[in-house]
């Protein structure tokens, strides 16, 4: 079945077209993006600030994504290179 604009309709349920799908993902990842880049700059200043890190090391970070409803749990690790 092909689907064509935002929607389509399979019997009596609507269809994700790939285009809505990836428009959606990326609206949720922006959003946590952006909160998780504040929240990891505050507390690597706070880190410096108390004495913790000088301000040039790498370490690990790992963020986790989680959905109970569509069985989503993976936690992703990189490297934070100040």
């Amino acid at each position: 079945m092909a689907v064509s604009g935002k929607n389509a309709v399979s019997g009596n349920r609507p269809v994700l077209g790939d285009k809505a799908l990836k428009a959606a993902v990326d609206r949720f990842l922006k959003a946590a993006s952006f909160t998780a880049q504040s929240e990891i700059e505050k507390a690597i200043r706070a880190a410096i600030a108390e004495g913790k890190i000088e301000g040039h090391e790498t370490f690990t970070a790992a963020v986790a994504l989680s959905s109970e409803k569509i069985g989503l749990n993976i936690t992703v690790y990189n490297k934070i290179e100040l």
